[in-house]
Order: structure tokens, then C-alpha cells, then sequence
């Protein structure tokens, strides 16, 4: 671990980030450019003195997961976060099996999302990263572990999770999430971690089993979606998506037809999870 060149190179991306590009506000008091570093902190979901000390070069040797999240924070490139890694003294992730890295371009565009209900998926269905109001509506999901992590595998193994839609959306959903892993495991092939999520899902769900040998292929056309919030009730939602063919990432953009009820509802949302955060 180099701690003066991680040090600096911290310093640096610190300094290069405006607020802007973070969905934060400049503020009137704010003197020199760049990011405050309990700002960085606060992004990368860590304690102002943890990252203090970093770039101070007395901090402890952070884990993976830390760079992880400071890469996050910072808006860090592959390159860029390869480079942190190799500063504190951790191989280079594996880019093809941690598909946890989102895209600096994908990150900028969620941050200006703030009222909306948004957030980056892996194309193992891990949420990666989410808007207040998208916490609001799905819930945390970017607190899970293990194959949790994956809302591929939680449909059919969590029977809570399918309490946030109509049962009668159940079958085309189920068959939805079946389609997308196959298309995965297609591409990554034995050995990765979509087949991993297959193997579990085969032994635990007969309905995902029966489903599987189908070979169900996801169309292209995504129809609307519809919800049972627990505290705004039904609503009606079509989900747009941007799709970064390199990090096989996908921003999900929840919307709702103006003027609707489930417009209203979506408004009321956002205001519901301003104050969460």
C-alpha cells in the first residue's frame, strides 16, 4: 500500500469533482472548487474522519469494499479505479465477474435524477445504485448479499417481494426475470456467477425449473408496470431504460402518464423519499 500516492491520487478526483456533477448544490459559501471531503464520504457511504484520514496517510488499509465504494463516490473510470486498487495494495477486480462498478457517465446522469425514481442494474439483476425516490418505491435494494443481491433471485425465493405487485403480474414477471437470466447465462456461460444464480434457483423454485426449459426470450417492448405501495396504494409506472453495452449496466427511469394519479403518487414519493435521506 502506497499510502502518499493513494493519498494524493484521492486528493486529486476530490478536487476534479464539482458538485454539479454529483446532484449536488454549489452553495453561496463555497470558496475553492471541487468536493468538500466530508461530501466524498458522504457519497461513498463511509465517516468523514475514515476518508480524512486516507488522504491524510495515516488511515488503515481499507478493504475492497471501501475502494469499491470510494470508486463509486468519486465517479472513478475502470482505469481510474484499477489505479486505486493497485495504490492500496488489492489486485485489480475482475471486471468480467464484479459487474458492482457503475459506469461514471451512468452515475452523472442518475445524480441529476433526484426527484425520480431511478437506479442502475447489473445484468444480474443487482441494484447498484438508486435515486431517493426509487428507495421510496422498491425499497433499499442495494442492501442485499450474497445471491440476494440479484432481484432475479429474490422473486423466487422471497415471497414478500412479490407483495409490491398484483398477482395477476406474477406469471409475466416471473417469466420476464427467467428470460433476462437466460440471456445472461447465455453470454457468461459455466462457471460465472450467472450460473451460479441458475443452479440455486433450479434446486430451490420449481416454478423458475418449469419456466427455465421453456427458454423464454425477453421482448424488446417493456409494458407498463404496476405496483402495490404499502403507503401511496396502486400505481401505474413504465419503466424506460438507457443501456451501457460495456459495463452490461442498465439505468432504470420509473414514469408515470402527466396528470394521472400515479403521477401524483410518484410526486409524493419523491417527497417521501427526500425525507429518508
Amino acid at each position: 500500500m502506497d499510502r502518499a500516492q493513494l493519498a494524493s491520487f484521492l486528493r486529486t478526483r476530490r478536487e476534479a469533482l464539482q458538485p454539479e456533477d454529483v446532484g449536488l448544490p454549489r452553495g453561496q459559501r463555497r470558496r475553492t472548487g471541487g468536493l468538500r471531503r466530508e461530501e466524498v464520504a458522504a457519497l461513498s457511504g463511509m465517516s468523514t474522519d475514515y476518508y480524512s484520514r486516507m488522504e491524510q496517510q495515516r488511515g488503515p488499509h481499507p478493504s475492497e469494499q471501501m475502494l469499491a465504494a470510494l470508486a463509486r463516490g468519486l465517479r472513478l473510470s475502470l482505469a481510474e479505479r484499477d489505479h486505486l486498487f493497485q495504490l492500496a495494495g488489492h489486485a485489480v477486480p475482475h471486471r468480467t465477474v464484479r459487474a458492482d462498478h457503475v459506469n461514471p457517465g451512468m452515475m452523472r446522469i442518475l445524480d441529476r435524477m433526484h426527484d425520480t425514481p431511478a437506479q442502475v442494474v447489473n445484468h444480474l439483476g443487482e441494484t447498484l445504485a438508486q435515486t431517493a425516490p426509487a428507495v421510496a418505491l422498491l425499497g433499499d435494494e442495494t442492501r442485499y448479499t450474497g445471491l440476494a443481491r440479484s432481484a432475479h433471485h429474490r422473486w423466487f425465493t422471497d415471497p414478500a417481494v412479490r407483495q409490491l405487485h398484483p398477482a395477476e403480474d406474477h406469471h409475466t414477471q416471473s417469466r420476464l426475470l427467467v428470460g433476462h437470466l437466460h440471456a445472461s447465462y447465455t453470454r457468461d456461460g459455466r462457471g460465472s456467477r450467472a450460473a451460479t444464480l441458475v443452479d440455486d434457483l433450479l434446486a430451490r423454485s420449481p416454478e423458475f425449473a418449469e419456466l427455465w426449459r421453456e427458454h423464454p426470450v425477453p421482448a424488446g417492448y417493456c409494458p407498463a408496470k404496476h405496483f402495490l405501495h404499502p403507503e401511496v396504494g396502486a400505481l401505474e409506472l413504465h419503466c424506460q431504460t438507457l443501456v451501457d453495452p460495456d459495463q452490461s449496466q442498465t439505468l432504470l427511469v420509473f414514469t408515470a402518464v402527466p396528470g394521472s394519479s400515479s403521477d401524483e403518487k410518484l410526486r409524493l414519493l419523491s417527497v417521501i423519499g427526500a425525507q429518508q435521506v
